[in-house]
């Protein structure tokens, strides 16, 4: 079985599953309101934590940034104090 004839065969299977819970939706024969309620709640929750995470990683990546910054501060001072003593070892020799 090749893979086109494979997925074609899915795609098949997906619209007659899907058209079968269209039917039983219409007819009402099948009470689906509070799974998806239930459903619905769950993935609030899902958003909620991953707010959260997303937060609690934003907030690690801007100490990671401070201080990298305070970092490079120190290093550019410490370079610019250096520059005027080796111009002066420099000038000496």
């Amino acid at each position: 079985m090749n893979e086109s004839y494979k997925y074609g065969l899915y795609f098949v299977g997906g619209v007659a599953l899907g058209a079968l819970g269209a039917v039983m939706l219409g007819r009402g024969k099948f009470d689906i309101r509070p799974a998806m309620a239930d459903l619905l709640s769950h993935g609030f929750d899902l958003k909620d934590k991953a707010s959260a995470y997303a937060e609690t990683v934003r907030e690690h990546m801007e100490d990671i940034v401070a201080e990298a910054e305070h970092v490079h501060k120190q290093r550019k001072d410490a370079a610019e104090a250096a520059a005027p003593e080796a111009a002066a070892e420099a000038a000496k020799a």
